[in-house]
């Protein structure tokens, strides 16, 4: 929100994390929590609409049967951990190792999930299948360019950093070999087929085995043509089964699948830890942390990714907390009974698409509908044909008491590996069974909330280095762990991986031509900026204040404080026109926000807001960014008068100024004839099918002037032809504003890029982009840089003691070797640990060194003018989140183009 001061959505503010809304006062983004992503399934649930409904009938009534059963839960803690293809059943002939066969398992090891990634954001393909469409192994998806001699800077002072890495280290001769499974007669069961291989542990010692595919780390046979032959009884009826184990291949060091497997067998060892699988992460609730006033529970766990690094293979450690809410769902549907006349829409409003967690088995799953028609006295048939109520059923089964004899039953549809392995479709789940994890919108908003829970998941470096170490020793206390490590001729080693960084100079901040001074060692200007004049001041000549009624006197106040604040960086702000209005109601601002705008035709309106409701304030910027064209500042009636009420008119003062074309400062850049580019991309949250991407562009040198687009998408070709068509429209801009010449060099830092996104963005969406901007050029020259820009990541970097400051630099050892990465730290925090961010320039011909490229990268953190520090993302890449957070979340529509050209959503 605006100067409203909206806390919450937050992980937590850091110093220098950009407050998220107008007035400075810092909305910040909650990340989705650890195991919030698509949940560990294990219940049945009906659709949403008429087809699911359908899909509910068929798979849940057949003519003459009750309700689906609740299927049993497993969980196995075999040699192979857990399924690697998840059921897979296709058996293809042909001779062993042939092509055709390994293709086919190629094909099945591309579906592999690798978990976290430790160099990026944490990969949406989980734990299980990337089901429905290919994965492409970006482990070799070569992006470093040729002509780059080398990917290493030299500027700023050399310091020692440690990471969150552990070496994994094996004999110099290690291998791993890969085998086919066939059964005689076939098996569909997947957990069948793995009882009755595990059968043969001595015989074939150290595997893994996902169903179909087998991985050792010795031969089974000296001769690679040799189909091993072995036989087990199967326990349901006695048959006797053939096995037959063919050889396919061995994997080299590095290989995208070989680097799989050792993902898969230490989430292996973390199940041998007594840690909790809760969605796609494990968790320690032995230590669990309670947060007793806020009924919260938080549940400290590990995230791991092994992955091939510059010069050895590396694990990323990290430490992450689970939300565990208190609450079921029945008492949500207990109080939307007694507040709402249609509650049945209301609960589904608020409980569909939420996950939800189920203590008698510690599995989590996504509420996808809810079923009114039944409730825990519904029957179900069990295997064996005999029919029981789902209150009998958890009685028998889990000595479990269920007393709301009328809630409703959730539904949740369980994955295709479950119904392969001969689960029904649809799992329901008893509300009063469930407890909600997470944070609610409600809980985001609460600023005292957050702050509690940030005292736990706030570690500090020292702390942190402390739970990483003793995460380390618990692997190696725990027997099974080093049990499976010493099968597979592997070792962790002991200590956090330290690397050679680098910190960059401060840079000079420029408000005027006479008045320059350094960003300070942690990246903070704000003293500086208060008593010193505006890069560029615009004038305020015509603006107006909207306020109600009760409010009025404390509006007026305020406005003196804005005065007085904005006087001191030399930004004129006359006497406003006051509009009183009787009611908060969002028609009546509309009502107001059209008169005033008739009758006064204002520069900039302030409205005044008394709560931070959404939908008041997606009604007043629609108004002001759809149906006309006017900037706003929304301010929170409680700021107007708070104790720090000078700090924020200091910063409403900066905001109005950029909004109208002003900025407060910028950076000395030595490159001329440059445009940077920030893209990102946010969903609408009122049609989930549609994303809007956002675009900001630089015009002038001193990063003074820019250009603003947004347009809606559906699929990743309609973004890339949407954000090409308004990069043209930027340089159609920069050449009015310069003169009619085009820029020679062209930065685009393009976020909201998710690392299975990588090989798209590179081979289609870059391909596009320079095929368009050959043809704006013609046969004079460009050149581009495209940059990824990502903040989810789960590398950490330390001193020897505290955090790293402002403009370290990593460029080594835990980077990529087959790309041109980076990692920053650019920002300040005062609690906690800094987070770096990552950069991957996945194409560039720009004839800068990486030297450069990194130095321009951070200066262009200095120029996010909501927050008077560095931030995370280059200052374009903030702006175009900033853009396309407001239409996603309340204008759902592309704004006026005749905003375009000014800073109307900071």
């Amino acid at each position: 929100m605006d100067g409203a001061g909206r806390r919450g959505r937050a992980r937590g503010r850091a110093r220098g994390q950009p407050p998220q809304q107008e007035g400075g006062v810092g909305r910040m983004h909650q990340a989705r929590g650890p195991g919030e992503g698509p949940p560990h399934p294990a219940h049945p649930q009906p659709g949403i609409g008429r087809a699911a409904r359908a899909a509910a009938t068929m798979h849940a009534r057949r003519p003459g049967e009750g309700p689906v059963q609740p299927p049993e839960t497993f969980t196995t803690h075999e040699t192979g951990g857990r399924a690697l293809l998840r059921g897979a059943t296709s058996r293809p002939g042909g001779a062993a190792g042939g092509d055709s066969e390994r293709a086919l398992l190629e094909k099945k090891m591309e579906e592999l999930a690798i978990g976290g990634d430790g160099n990026g954001a944490q990969l949406s393909v989980g734990r299980g299948v990337m089901r429905g469409r290919k994965v492409v192994s970006t482990e070799a998806l070569k992006l470093r360019p040729e002509h780059l001699p080398t990917k290493k800077g030299t500027s700023g002072v050399r310091a020692t950093v440690l990471t969150n890495y552990f070496r994994l280290e094996t004999h110099t001769d290690w291998r791993l070999f890969q085998y086919r499974v066939d059964f005689a007669p076939e098996e569909d069961n997947t957990f069948v087929r793995k009882a009755l291989l595990r059968v043969h542990k001595k015989r074939l010692g150290g595997f893994i085995f996902d169903g179909t595919v087998m991985f050792t780390s010795s031969r089974l046979s000296p001769d690679p043509n040799e189909v091993l032959e072995l036989t087990s009884e199967r326990n349901s009826d006695g048959a006797k089964i053939q096995i037959l184990i063919k050889f396919v291949g061995d994997l080299a060091l590095g290989d995208y699948h070989y680097l799989q497997f050792f993902n898969i067998l230490m989430r292996k060892c973390l199940g041998s830890l007594k840690l909790q699988l809760v969605g796609r992460n494990y968790f320690d609730a032995a230590a669990r942390i309670s947060v007793k006033e806020y009924k919260l529970e938080l549940w400290p766990g590990y995230i791991t990714s092994i992955r091939q690094h510059e010069n050895a293979i590396l694990m990323n450690s990290e430490i992450n907390f689970k939300v565990m809410r208190q609450d079921t769902v029945l008492h949500i549907y207990t109080e939307i009974c007694d507040k709402e006349r249609d509650y049945q829409a209301a609960f589904k409003k608020v409980i569909v698409g939420v996950i939800v967690m189920t203590p008698y088995n510690n599995r989590t799953y996504r509420i996808d509908d809810v079923d009114f028609t039944k409730t825990p006295s519904s029957k179900f048939p069990k295997k064996t044909g005999e029919e029981i109520s789902y209150k009998d059923y958890f009685k028998q089964k889990y000595d479990l008491n269920i007393r709301g004899e009328r809630q409703p039953l959730l539904v949740s549809r369980s994955k295709p590996r479950e119904r392969r392995a001969g689960q029904a479709e649809l799992v329901y789940l008893v509300p009063e069974l469930c407890k909600m994890t997470g944070i609610s919108d409600d809980m985001r908003a609460n600023f005292h909330l957050m702050r509690a829970l940030a005292e736990h998941t706030r570690v500090a470096p020292e702390a942190r280095i402390h739970k990483l170490l003793q995460f380390n020793e618990r692997l190696y206390r725990e027997p099974e762990v080093v049990s499976s490590l010493t099968e597979w001729n592997m070792k962790l080693g002991r200590n956090l991986v330290d690397v050679e960084g680098r910190i960059l100079p401060q840079e000079k901040i420029v408000q005027s031509a006479n008045i320059k001074y350094d960003a300070g060692h942690d990246a903070d200007w704000t003293r500086q900026l208060r008593s010193n004049p505006m890069f560029v001041c615009c004038s305020l000549k015509n603006w107006a204040v909207i306020s109600p009624t009760r409010c009025m006197r404390d509006a007026g106040s305020f406005v003196q404080t804005l005065q007085r604040a904005a006087g001191g960086m030399r930004i004129n702000v006359p006497e406003p026109y006051y509009h009183e209005i009787p009611d908060d109601r969002q028609g009546t601002y509309v009502e107001a926000l059209e008169y005033v705008i008739n009758s006064k035709n204002p520069q900039l309106i302030m409205c005044v807001v008394t709560n931070n409701r959404s939908d008041r304030y997606g009604a007043i910027k629609k108004k002001c960014c759809i149906d006309r064209a006017v900037p706003t500042q929304v301010m929170l009636a409680k700021n107007l008068a708070s104790k720090g009420v000078m700090s924020i008119a200091t910063k409403v003062a900066i905001q109005i100024n950029c909004k109208l074309g002003g900025i407060p400062w910028t950076v000395e850049i030595p490159l001329s004839g440059m445009m940077t580019i920030g893209f990102d991309v946010c969903h609408d949250t009122t049609n989930k099918s549609r994303s809007y991407g956002a675009l900001v562009a630089s015009l002038d040198k001193q990063m003074s002037r820019y250009f603003s687009a947004v347009a809606p998408h559906a699929s990743g070709e309609e973004l890339s032809n949407e954000m090409t068509a308004n990069i043209i429209k930027a340089l159609r801009k920069y050449q009015q504003v310069n003169q009619g010449a085009l820029p020679q060099r062209i930065f685009l830092y393009r976020d909201g890029v998710g690392e299975g996104q990588l090989h798209y963005v590179f081979e289609h969406e870059v391909a596009l982009l320079k095929q368009r901007l050959q043809e704006v050029y013609g046969s004079a020259t460009f050149k581009l840089s495209v940059i990824i820009v990502t903040k989810r990541i789960n590398t950490r970097l330390f001193l020897k003691q505290g955090n790293p400051p402002p403009g370290t630099v990593v460029d080594d050892v835990i980077t990529n070797p087959s790309w041109y990465d980076f990692f920053i730290v650019s920002q300040s925090v005062r609690q906690g640990t800094v987070s770096p961010t990552a950069y991957n320039v996945i194409s560039d011909n720009s004839g800068l060194d990486a030297d450069k490229m990194q130095r321009l990268t951070y200066k262009l953190t200095h120029l996010y003018y909501n927050w008077s520090g560095t931030v995370r993302v280059p200052a374009p890449c903030q702006y175009a989140h900033k853009l396309a957070y407001l239409v996603g979340q309340a204008l759902h529509r592309p704004p006026q183009p005749a905003l375009e050209d000014l800073l109307y959503f900071l």
